[in-house]
């Protein structure tokens, strides 16, 4: 696991543009406000750009890499073409898979269930329906918490630009590959429950 994963704030911006198809996020240690990582969705097909500006975006595949700031791989997630419901797969630095999200078919405010790569259970991602506001809970212990950040009404009004706060527990040992699926599992909120 990349050392990057080991602090406990992160702050993601997503890239601002009227007319994109890709999703694309520049991750800051909001302490320095260094960029440390960006994410990118760089091998876009033609029919998956097409439909990315339609009502079906929330349907369409994606392949994204999170890298640091070095080049380095940190972690890729994957999904498939998304009918009802979606399972993402997250793959660390090796391209080994560490687990999946599966996405809960009927949940106020979006749900999804993280397992690892055995598919045991590791914690819930649980949102509220009247706000931009996740917890992860395992137990109902809080993991991790995810809000967004306005980054000013003219600017959200006129884009699709949305700016997060990821906070880890302390609690969350430094080293625990859980670190990989609740960063990978901030992007999946924005592409699968909140386009």
């Amino acid at each position: 696991m990349n050392s990057i994963l080991e602090q406990n704030l992160y702050f993601i911006k997503e890239h601002v543009g009227m007319f994109k198809a890709a999703n694309n996020f520049d991750i800051y240690n909001p302490e320095s406000q260094d960029v440390i990582m960006n994410c990118r969705e760089e091998n876009l097909g033609f029919f998956t750009k097409l439909f990315r500006f339609t009502g079906y975006k929330r349907m369409t595949p994606f392949n994204i890499v999170i890298k640091s700031n070095s080049g380095d791989k940190v972690l890729t997630i994957k999904r498939g073409l998304s009918l009802f419901i979606s399972n993402v797969e997250v793959f660390d630095e090796n391209d080994h898979l560490v687990g999946q999200f599966k996405q809960k078919f009927f949940s106020i405010g979006g749900k999804f269930n993280v397992f690892d790569a055995k598919d045991q259970h590791l914690c819930t991602l649980k949102g509220k329906w009247t706000s931009w506001d996740f917890k992860f809970l395992k137990d109902e212990v809080e993991l991790a918490h995810v809000s967004k950040k306005w980054a000013g009404i003219g600017k959200e009004l006129f884009t699709s630009a949305d700016n997060y706060i990821l906070e880890i527990s302390k609690e969350v040992p430094s080293d625990h590959p859980i670190r990989i699926m609740i960063l990978a599992a901030v992007m999946c909120i924005d592409m699968v429950l909140k386009e």
